[in-house]
């Protein structure tokens, strides 16, 4: 087999999907903590200053599926299948609840200590996002997110804190989730609220920078706090292809990759790339920069290039062509006639997988980690108490089985991770019914249920694909 003895086989989940207990022990909110769930959720997204306003009937985020209380269950389900290393987030607002204090928050602290030492006993490597997705939302109302500079020194206090404090506990850590998501959904991604009249390109990259920048400098403290630490960027990705064969359709395609390898591009080599001067002479956008940001970006670029993969996408150069434009993970593409959909409409493309991994590998020439992939799919607990996911198996098979491929083509893979190993809160829709993991958790879209835990078909399968290092699919 290709894949090499230490592969670092394991699941993904995020704090502020997953915790809930969103004010207990001190934590602060969070961006995300103000929204909802179905359709509503959606419009909150794009028009966040509705979500400040508004008090909605269910905020998801607030219980979750109870990680916060029940993580000593969850992690021996996670060791049960073999993780040889579990991917979560620290919530920003747990450790400083309104973003700006000079003093962490002892018992958020307290907590992951708790969930690292469990991680530990069952010798399982926990893989870290310092931010993912979850800006305390003090710093959203009180500097207007990732507009403001001033957010640098936030983050880097905050993951100065964190990668100290964690030191010995913590070997991988992930500075930024999805870092170009800031493009597509900037109330996630940076805690933007984008005013009319305002050159909205301007905002998010101006903000990007100020991101690339943070990140740069916590990759900095991580390696003086110890070298041995390895830390990576992380992409939404996924090929764009281009429509038809048609050169204009394919330099469409050329361009918008470029445009979610931007983050990279910077984060990996220490540097813009080249084209980003007629993209911004394009946008009208002109980056602020202080004397030293340059050196800082060119100095501490990342160990590794992690990545989430749901899809592929697909665009042309002709607008009437891509009014038929869906989103597929929140990023527009047209609908492939060559792909099946998921009940949400993410088109499913395991070579896909394939070929973006040979992408960022030639790209960047680092090793990467495959570090979000799954189905989303509506599950039905039989009266058995476990769930017939032949489905997300077949889906997850597909993908492995491509990605061994990749390997074999010559890139370096440190591991993957599936996304959802355990059900949680969907990020984009707020749903439950919308489940990824291997574990059911007894919990509906209004927030009703048990919050038991259950062992779907699938749990067994990735069990064996893990024992026998990817042999056994």
């Amino acid at each position: 087999m290709p894949l090499k003895k230490d592969f670092l086989w394991g699941g993904a989940v995020a704090a502020n999907q997953c915790e809930g207990a969103y004010l207990e022990d001190g934590k602060g909110l969070s961006l995300v903590d103000l929204l909802p769930a179905g359709k509503e959720r959606w419009e909150a997204l794009m028009e966040p200053k509705k979500a400040l306003t508004t008090t909605y009937s269910h905020y998801p985020s607030h219980e979750s599926i109870d990680f916060y209380h029940r993580y000593k269950e969850d992690i021996k389900l996670f060791a049960e299948m073999g993780f040889k290393v579990f991917r979560l987030s620290i919530s920003w607002p747990r450790i400083f609840p309104n973003g700006d204090e000079t003093e962490p928050n002892e018992q958020g602290l307290a907590f992951y200590d708790n969930v690292f030492d469990e991680c530990a006993k069952y010798g399982i490597e926990p893989l870290v996002t310092i931010n993912h997705f979850d800006t305390p939302l003090g710093l959203v109302k009180d500097y207007g997110g990732w507009r403001n500079r001033k957010l640098i020194d936030f983050y880097v206090k905050f993951a100065e804190t964190v990668l100290h404090r964690y030191k010995g506990k913590v070997k991988y850590w992930l500075t930024f989730n999805e870092i170009n998501m800031i493009l597509h959904i900037p109330f996630f991604g940076a805690g933007l609220i984008l005013e009319d009249g305002e050159n909205h390109d301007q905002v998010k990259y101006q903000a990007a920078h100020y991101q690339l920048v943070a990140s740069s400098l916590a990759t900095k403290i991580a390696k003086e706090v110890d070298p041995q630490i390895q830390i990576g960027c992380m992409l939404a990705a996924g090929e764009i292809y281009p429509y038809t064969c048609h050169p204009n359709d394919m330099l469409k395609a050329v361009k918008e990759n470029q445009s979610q390898y931007f983050f990279i591009d910077v984060q990996s080599r220490g540097y813009y790339p080249s084209y980003a001067e007629r993209l911004f002479k394009e946008l009208g956008v002109s980056l602020e920069m202080e004397e030293g940001d340059r050196d800082i970006l060119k100095r501490h670029t990342v160990d590794f290039i992690s990545f989430s993969y749901y899809s592929s996408r697909l665009t042309s150069a002709d607008p009437e062509v891509n009014n038929a434009q869906k989103s597929g993970n929140a990023i527009m593409t047209l609908r492939n006639p060559h792909l099946d959909a998921t009940d949400w409409g993410w088109q499913i493309d395991p070579i896909g997988l394939r070929v973006t991994m040979n992408q960022l590998w030639d790209r960047y020439q680092k090793p990467l980690f495959i570090v979000e992939n799954g189905m989303g799919a509506v599950d039905e607990l039989n009266e058995n108490n476990t769930v017939d996911d032949d489905y997300r198996i077949e889906y997850m098979r597909d993908h492995l089985e491509q990605m061994i491929e990749a390997v074999e083509d010559g890139v370096e893979l440190m591991g993957y991770t599936s996304w959802g190993c355990i059900d949680l809160v969907s990020a984009g829709s707020g749903e439950m019914k919308k489940r990824y993991g291997f574990i059911y958790v007894d919990r509906d879209n209004e927030g009703r249920g048990t919050n038991e835990r259950y062992k779907k078909k699938s749990f067994n399968w990735y069990k064996q694909v893990i024992e026998s290092n990817g042999e056994k699919l």
